[in-house]
């Protein structure tokens, strides 16, 4: 599929870069967003054109790209009445670049198939700015000949394009990942309230535990907002909060209790009510250290 015309859903910070990425090596874009500056400025790039429903633009495009927020996000753009699924082309593929639940990942994937379509789930590792690079972790899931027929795309957008097998092994991965990943961040931040709460110094836990095994760059960006005062994991709690809930759906759905998971989605829940949604997950610090049990 060379230089096929794409369609893009979510011009976000993360969508956004990567739309102007693809851009730049010469792609044919057709969009939507909700944001009209930031359909704008695809525009004004050139080569580009807007959508005025995802049945238009899906009708115009080879790829279907989203980059959304929920799995309930994009089920509507999908399934509306002036969704996806009614302009689909045969030959074309839907690639869903967010985080989402793998059951509705597979049921897209079927109702697509039905139309003659294919599906990657496409889940994205790395930020915004390697997006703008076209540097991304990329974990594509989905039938081996749809994936080889838009590999060469996913090339121009991730330095690591990993391929893991069936349609929704993507979103499982993503969701693992970030269960440990946030778990993760949620345990060290704990530590040092329990620290603080205990007259141990934070930064002479940090130099303790950080010549450990327990060292890792998620300790380091718990360390800069629980020591030093500074937020640099750009990823918010209320995203945090999403991905745990989607984790726990998706081990009810296999039949596993993850009473771990369940012990981070309570935490995240609880800094969400208090009104620390849109805060970085290292903030969650400040959780523990005023409210936290």
């Amino acid at each position: 599929m060379s230089k096929p015309t794409i369609g893009f859903i979510g011009l976000g910070l993360m969508g956004g870069n990567m739309v102007e990425n693809l851009q730049k090596k010469g792609f044919s874009l057709v969009v939507m967003d909700l944001n009209k500056d930031a359909v704008k400025a695809v525009l004004e790039r050139g080569n580009a054109e807007e959508a005025g429903s995802p049945k238009q633009l899906a009708e115009a495009s080879d790829i279907i790209m989203l980059c959304l927020t929920t799995s309930e996000v994009v089920e509507k753009i999908v399934y509306g009445d002036d969704g996806i699924l009614t302009g689909v082309r045969s030959g074309a593929v839907l690639i869903d670049f967010g985080t989402s639940i793998p059951a509705s990942t597979r049921r897209i994937g079927k109702d697509l198939a039905a139309k003659g379509a294919g599906m990657i789930d496409a889940p994205l590792g790395r930020t915004p700015a390697h997006a703008k690079d076209g540097l991304l972790n990329i974990m594509a899931a989905g039938d081996r000949e749809t994936f080889d027929k838009v590999k060469p795309v996913l090339e121009q957008q991730g330095e690591n394009v990993f391929y893991l097998g069936a349609l929704g092994a993507g979103h499982t991965t993503k969701l693992i990942n970030n269960f440990m990943g946030m778990t993760t961040v949620c345990t060290m931040s704990q530590a040092f309230a329990v620290a603080d709460r205990a007259g141990v110094d934070r930064q002479q836990l940090y130099d303790i535990m950080s010549t450990g095994p327990s060292s890792s760059p998620f300790m380091t960006f718990c360390k800069n907002y629980a020591v030093d005062g500074v937020s640099d994991l750009g990823f918010s709690i209320n995203n945090a909060n999403k991905d745990l809930s989607y984790f726990l759906k998706m081990a009810e759905d296999i039949g596993v209790r993850a009473e771990i998971a369940e012990g981070t989605a309570r935490n995240l829940q609880a800094a969400v009510d208090a009104g620390m949604g849109q805060g970085n997950v290292p903030e969650i610090f400040d959780y523990f250290l005023t409210r936290g049990n």
